[in-house]
């Protein structure tokens, strides 16, 4: 309690219970003040099921006594659990290791709150996936006066050595009540990707963005078939108040296009941003994704239109300035939906060599599965466990055989995936390469070799399934090798021919691309960077 003057002494009770209690019993409750200049506070008070009265007495530094009428009703009430909420975040989210995610973590409580954080561990749903692991962050210690605790947390995967894997986040709070276990907030669900799941994500991105594209085609057309209608008119007829609302719908629709355009175009600039980052897509596939136009429909292109058509419908044009205004509008149109036309059919042919792409990944995550396996059987021989029967083996290499046989397993099923999506590619596309190796790994027997391999690993059979595990992971190198080589050299653009040099936007492509690498590789290392500071902090957290 604070006073308008510094106190020199005081007391308070004997406590008694309140009018309305009357007959119950309450324990004694009485003792000095401390006092700390203008401010006194009493001991711990120990509050039971009854409420109580509390009397004070004081004496300030001039000598004055107070408090003869004041009393303190002290009303007893359960303490609750405290709460625990995370702002900023959708429920699901994809990063890759090095990224990072910020958001709010709030704690409330009704007593005074101990600490807040958040707090981490793997989802794990079957065997052969990644160790798990489980961690917590303490964002800020409170006191027996804190009530609500908001900060900042930061979270990057990377810094606390998490690899790729899902994990469940949540925040949580703590409050003074004794051996009270720890109230979450919601979880969300944090999916830590491998390169190649990442380059599926954006292609999945970008099919979406594509078919926007498409849908906002489609409506230039419509718009400009009106327009031509409009043109149609002569200065008079178009002053007619049916047709100037008409112009007024074609001018509202024109500015949905140019915001929805924009939009679009931010949309794209995040997958380009994406696969900058992912670093393992080609970029040729990156320099066919049209951003470029798309920027230029969006700032420059659709709004001119539009601020033609509103010129056309101003009450004081001429008759022939209204038909050149709407003349003029029609010219840019026709530009304007010509470039929307050469941007999707470039999109879909950045689109097929991302899809392409992925092929490559897909293929490379696969080998890199089978060179794993051989690694984990290379360190068995080494522990000399060849030849021993199974039920001779120690637990954890009966664990780790079964988890390799599971992946195996995990495996198989991805390259009949891919075999069969090679088979859709090359029917949407004609590319015989593609067809090629769909052709080789089929009459290479990999399904059936893959499947061999599992076999011999359940039967500890370690020697002859490292030596095919081998062989298929340097098959699956050879694919992926073949189809990005093949991706390389198909419509890579640059140069007219010959001894022919790089291209000016080739040359600016490349820089844009340089830059943007640079600028997320230096948000990386900030973000990491803040993140190591909250470890450090966790260690001696301030309030």
């Amino acid at each position: 309690m604070e006073m308008s003057r510094p106190v020199v002494s005081g007391a308070y009770g004997p406590a008694r219970a309140a009018d309305n209690e009357e007959g119950s019993e309450v324990s004694n409750i009485e003792g000095e003040l401390k006092v700390a200049g203008n401010k006194i506070a009493t001991s711990s008070l120990k509050v039971g099921n009854v409420p109580f009265e509390i009397p004070f007495s004081w004496s300030d530094e001039f000598g004055l006594k107070g408090g003869e009428d004041f009393h303190l009703l002290v009303n007893a009430s359960k303490d609750m659990p405290p709460s625990a909420y995370m702002e900023g975040l959708p429920k699901q989210k994809a990063i890759l290791p090095e990224e990072s995610i910020e958001f709010e973590v709030l704690g409330e409580d009704d007593f005074g709150l101990r600490k807040v954080g958040i707090e981490w561990q793997s989802l794990v749903s079957g065997e052969g996936e990644r160790p798990e692991v489980k961690g917590e962050l303490i964002l800020a210690e409170g006191g027996r006066e804190e009530l609500r605790i908001r900060k900042t947390a930061l979270f990057s995967p990377a810094a606390f050595g998490i690899e790729p894997q899902r994990l469940m986040l949540r925040a949580f709070s703590e409050d003074q009540f004794p051996e009270r276990i720890r109230s979450y907030s919601e979880p969300i669900a944090l999916y830590v990707m491998t390169r190649e799941e990442h380059a599926e994500l954006l292609k999945m991105q970008f099919d979406r963005a594509i078919s926007e594209l498409e849908d906002l085609t489609r409506r230039e057309t419509n718009l400009l078939d009106e327009n031509q209608r409009l043109e149609e008119l002569n200065g008079q007829e178009l002053g007619e108040e049916a047709n100037r609302k008409r112009l007024e719908n074609q001018e509202r629709a024109e500015t949905e296009s140019a915001e929805r355009m924009k939009e679009l175009t931010e949309k794209v600039e995040d997958v380009m941003k994406g696969a900058a980052r992912n670093g393992e897509i080609e970029k040729n596939s990156l320099k066919k994704i049209a951003l470029k136009p798309m920027q230029e429909l969006s700032q420059t292109d659709l709004p001119s239109v539009r601020d033609e058509l509103r010129d056309a419908r101003e009450p004081a044009n001429r008759d022939e300035k209204t038909q050149e205004n709407l003349e003029s509008a029609v010219a840019e149109q026709k530009e304007a939906l010509q470039k929307m036309e050469d941007a999707l059919a470039q999109a879909n042919e950045a689109r097929r060599r991302l899809e392409g792409s992925t092929f490559v990944s897909r293929l490379k995550k696969a080998a890199n599965e089978e060179s794993t396996i051989v690694a984990t059987m290379v360190e068995s021989f080494a522990r000399k466990l060849i030849g021993k029967r199974e039920s001779d083996l120690d637990p954890s290499d009966r664990r780790k055989l079964g988890a390799s046989a599971s992946q195996q397993a995990l495996t198989a099923a991805d390259v009949r995936w891919i075999q069969e999506d090679l088979g859709h590619y090359h029917a949407r596309t004609g590319n015989e390469e593609f067809h090629a190796v769909m052709k080789e790994m089929r009459d290479s027997g990999i399904e059936k070799g893959l499947e061999d391999v599992r076999s011999k690993l359940m039967l500890h059979h370690s020697f002859t399934a490292t030596e095919a595990a081998k062989s298929w992971a340097d098959r699956l190198s050879q694919w992926a090798a073949t189809l990005g080589k093949e991706l390389e050299t198909s419509g890579g653009g640059g140069g007219s021919g010959g001894d022919a040099g790089p291209s000016a936007e080739d040359e600016d492509f490349e820089f844009m691309l340089r830059v943007m690498k640079m600028v997320q590789t230096q948000q990386d290392l900030r973000s990491q960077t803040r993140v190591l500071e909250q470890r450090k902090r966790d260690r001696n957290p301030a309030r």
